[in-house]
């Protein structure tokens, strides 16, 4: 085995055992979190330190069209330094030869840092953190639904039909039966999570047809929106293993509750290792009230960046499993950010904002940002909710036009996750709503074509 290959986790080296190493893809995720890159022998990558790819990759939208956030220099595309970071590569496992994947981060030829590559942007928070002498730690809940091919985009997208030879039923949360009727797919996710040295700390159903939640242990940061990365990967090809489709659409089914990433919060502190939200007698901190302050008072300006597509707008709905304003409370999921029952020396916050279709780097970095900048400016956080918070009125912006506007008049957010990230974000957004915004609905057709 190269030296090179001794450096890779173990999963990976335990992956190749009594094998040859065929190819290496370099990747690293665009805005909207798909992986870019390039494929290589792995004689090659051996020989090679770095790559190259455009920096444009971070100008495109989702549909392939381009918002113009090049700068001064003009769309001149100029070449980013791809480095591999060895503590990333895994294995591919669904592929045809034996492949390794490892995420690249994005440099200048200067060797600075790409400020609006989105592992960057996660890196360039947790260092802000870091240099209050705070340790972030984050667990993600990942929600997304198995549904059937769906080939014609005309067509509505309907449950998987599970094992028994009837669709997926919805209103089944947590039922055993339920998971057991889609097992293939989920046996399938266990096996590729264990070859690339993944631990899932479960999965569940959740409330629509079709839809699992896989939880992920606690931990640093960058690593967790690393694995989410490689997760939403894994278990798009696992489902194509069993005729279905694995989708992350924030909300994919009419009627149906919507796929979100519940972010779970705590901050240690770097020298003692405590955690800050408790405190010598075991009771709430101040700076768990100035977090959770923050969340509250920034999260409307970061509604941008965790339901990034005009879809992600239909999740926050009345009673359907999703938050609809910022209201606090403990063991409470109507409300949008939630104290978990826990041990003391594990209190965390749980934004339940963020839908699922949200890049995790920067889903992660921006719900960091915004209870950073509570801590900072000793944000209050009002008194905990008791009872239905949908009763309560919604604070939250209902369109992708009105959450920009919001993302784009937030100073002190930009200076959190990077001037050069919120002016090349908000670019390629307003480009993709500016797209969506010629596109004539079905609905329209119906009630207004001979109506009005």
């Amino acid at each position: 085995m190269t030296d090179w290959l001794q450096s890779t986790p173990e999963a990976a080296q335990s992956y190749l055992a009594g094998r040859t190493l065929d190819e290496v893809e370099c990747i690293i995720a665009d805005l909207p979190g798909i992986a870019r890159g390039k494929a290589v022998p792995a004689s090659k990558f051996a020989r090679q330190n770095s790559f190259h790819l455009p920096n444009s990759i971070f100008f495109q939208t989702l549909t392939g069209g381009w918002g113009e956030a090049a700068g001064e220099e003009g769309f001149t595309e100029p070449d980013m330094i791809l480095k591999p970071d060895m503590s990333t590569a895994t294995a591919a496992p669904w592929t045809g030869d034996w492949t390794l994947q490892v995420i690249h981060d994005a440099f200048t030829r200067e060797g600075v840092p790409v400020p609006f590559a989105p592992r960057n942007v996660l890196k360039n928070v947790v260092a802000q953190y870091e240099a209050l002498g705070l340790k972030p730690i984050v667990a993600p809940e990942m929600e997304f639904f198995l549904v059937a091919r769906n080939t014609d985009p005309a067509q509505p997208i309907t449950p998987m039909m599970g094992r028994s030879g009837r669709p997926a039923a919805a209103r089944q949360a947590y039922s055993m039966s339920a998971v057991d009727e889609y097992g293939p797919v989920i046996d399938d996710i266990y096996d590729f999570a264990e070859a690339q040295g993944f631990e899932i700390d479960g999965i569940t159903q959740e409330g629509g047809a079709g839809q699992v939640e896989i939880n992920l242990r606690h931990g640093d940061p960058v690593k967790l929106a690393d694995e989410v990365f490689y997760f939403k990967r894994l278990i798009r090809e696992a489902a194509l293993r069993h005729a279905c489709f694995a989708t992350f659409m924030a909300k994919p089914i009419a009627d149906e509750p919507g796929s979100a990433m519940h972010i779970h919060h705590s901050i240690l502190d770097a020298k003692t290792g405590e955690n800050i939200f408790t405190g010598p007698q075991e009771g709430e901190t101040e700076r768990f009230y100035n977090f959770i302050g923050g969340l509250q008072e920034y999260l409307p300006s970061a509604i941008a960046v965790l339901a990034p597509y005009v879809n992600s707008y239909r999740r926050y709905v009345k009673d359907h499993a999703a938050p609809i304003n910022l209201s606090w409370a403990r063991d409470n999921r109507t409300t949008g950010i939630r104290v978990p029952v826990s041990p003391p020396q594990a209190r965390r916050v749980e934004n339940r904002l963020a839908g699922m279709d949200c890049n995790p780097y920067l889903g992660i970095a921006v719900s960091l940002a915004c209870g950073l900048l509570g801590l900072v400016h000793k944000c209050n956080a009002g008194r905990a909710y008791r009872g239905d918070a949908y009763e309560e009125e919604t604070g939250l912006p209902r369109d992708l036009g009105h959450a920009l506007n919001l993302f784009d008049a937030s100073d002190a957010l930009h200076a959190v996750l990077g001037p050069e990230f919120a002016r090349v974000y908000s670019i390629v957004k307003r480009a993709e709503y500016d797209e969506f915004l010629q596109v004539i609905s079905p609905w329209e057709r119906e009630h207004l074509l001979l109506s009005v």
